[in-house]
């Protein structure tokens, strides 16, 4: 299900007239000295121009046609062949390998090895996104042609599963791609992890489903965590029932058996993260492990929640679930079936568990990085917390620009057009040009001009290298690339 938000920050700005121009230092080679550093490859990447010459490309060993929707960078393309999900004792493989225990043959069956390249009407169709959904656009996806993506989520092979009912319940593991902002906690590409599980009326014993929900219910094992669950199980405006499809009985029984898989499953992701920390710190203090579940909102589901965890003294978001909305199985061929699913994002999970501090760090092939990992695939009683290895200092610089005056994120409403300004292709940009040096990129300024209503930007570019110090000269060389391209490919001017 696609369950996981889109990775969304919201920065908070201030901004006055004239204050900010492009702040690149001066150009002798002395380093940067600010705070902490992680990650760099600075691979380069296909720019759009040229991506528009292209009539074909290779994804995986696959050729496919290219039209004037590719907008996929090389690099991007280039990293589908990682699949950190499948290398034993990297961190997300091992995370996956926690969850999935949980969850035992044969009534999970797992799927980690799906190609990220899906039709339009997989990623979108098949789970009713509708046709001006702002997902589709090629400012939030990396599209092969106008239709074939790399996948969004895993949810693209949710109706495959649902139509082959190999098993009574999956699990989908995968690489995901979004064009996103840039800091330490988003990446175009992260992993997803997503659950489904079904009961077919005519298949149980006397057509009787909501006993033989209840039945595999008391099959599970239980736990001795405190639960918190204020609400009912269903609500007519805040977290509706199904009520075309599912009495409340069945939708009762079904969430029922959810939430205890649900919990379980974090149960598990959490004690072991309490167990690493208590290895690592001879300080550490124990506390209770809590969880609460959340009435929420997803398109696939209802009713849906959330389930948080209260761990090292704040509540954090884990996942999204819910009772699986019946258009989908009936779409999919299989009217008869109902059940739950959820998703999870592998990433965020294992930054947790392993307490990483920067979401770059996974795509790090140092060996001071992967061997602090080995063999705990083996033997997940040796799962330890990630000890920093490197403090290199950052280059913070700024770009200042005005929007073009015909754009109507320029501030020209009646003009505004489709070159309109959006925040992603500048992120796109500065991947091009620095790669996994650039830390993170934040809007710190915007300025609308009282007189000709244009808008000005200002946007911190943070550049840091894991495996070196970067010097001045190296920060203002990518900067001006940044700078170059801005003015390229956006028509922006420079202030």
């Amino acid at each position: 299900m696609v369950l996981i938000g889109s990775q969304t920050l919201t920065a908070g700005l201030r901004h006055r007239a004239g204050r900010f121009s492009s702040r690149l230092g001066s150009s002798y080679s002395s380093p940067c000295w600010r705070v902490v550093a992680y990650y760099s490859t600075g691979a380069a990447v296909a720019s759009p121009k040229k991506a528009a010459q292209h009539h074909s490309v290779a994804v995986n060993g696959k050729t496919y046609e290219t039209d004037s929707w590719f907008n996929t960078p090389s690099k991007i393309l280039e990293s589908t062949s990682r699949r950190l999900h499948l290398q034993i004792d990297h961190p997300i493989y091992i995370t996956r390998q926690i969850i999935e225990s949980k969850f035992p043959q044969p009534t999970f069956k797992s799927y980690n090895d799906f190609d990220p390249v899906v039709s339009t009407a997989e990623n979108f169709d098949s789970l009713g996104f509708p046709a001006d959904h702002p997902g589709r656009s090629k400012s939030d996806t990396y599209y092969i042609n106008s239709t074939t993506l790399l996948r969004t989520h895993t949810s693209a092979h949710e109706a495959q599963l649902f139509r082959a009912s190999s098993s009574p319940g999956y699990l989908i593991s995968g690489d995901v791609y979004r064009r996103d902002e840039i800091d330490r906690s988003h990446y175009p590409i992260f992993h997803q992890l997503e659950g489904a599980r079904v009961w077919d009326r005519t298949k149980v014993p006397n057509g009787d489903i909501v006993k033989a929900i209840y039945d595999d219910l008391a099959k599970l094992p239980t736990h001795n965590v405190q639960v918190e669950d204020p609400n009912p199980p269903h609500h007519v405006e805040r977290n509706p029932l199904q009520a075309e499809y599912h009495s409340a009985a069945e939708a009762e029984a079904v969430s029922a058996h959810l939430k205890r898989s649900l919990e379980l499953m974090v149960v598990e992701i959490f004690s072991r993260a309490k167990q690493a920390a208590a290895r690592q710190d001879p300080n550490y203090v124990d506390e209770p492990l809590k969880v609460r579940w959340v009435e929420a909102y997803f398109p696939f589901t209802s009713p849906s929640w959330e389930l948080e965890v209260y761990y090292q003294g704040d509540w954090l978001e884990v996942l999204g679930s819910g009772v699986s909305k019946q258009e989908i199985l009936i779409k999919a061929g299989v009217p008869d079936q109902i059940g739950w699913a959820f998703g999870i994002g592998l990433d965020r999970i294992a930054m947790l568990l392993f307490q990483i501090p920067d979401i770059r760090l996974f795509w790090s092939t140092d060996e001071r990085f992967l061997g602090q990992f080995r063999g705990v695939s083996d033997d997940l009683d040796q799962l330890k917390r990630f000890v920093p290895f490197s403090k290199y200092p950052a280059c913070p610089k700024d770009v200042s620009f005005w929007l073009r005056p015909t754009s109507a994120a320029g501030g020209n409403d009646k003009r505004g057009n489709v070159h309109d300004f959006h925040e992603n292709d500048l992120m796109e940009i500065v991947r091009e040009v620095g790669g996994d040096t650039v830390e993170d990129v934040k809007l710190v300024d915007e300025f609308v001009h009282p007189k000709t209503g244009r808008k000005s930007l200002c946007y911190r570019v943070n550049y840091r290298s894991l495996e070196r110090t970067l010097t001045n000269e190296q920060a203002v060389e990518m900067h001006e690339g940044v700078r170059r391209k801005l003015v390229e490919r956006l028509g922006v001017e420079l202030r």
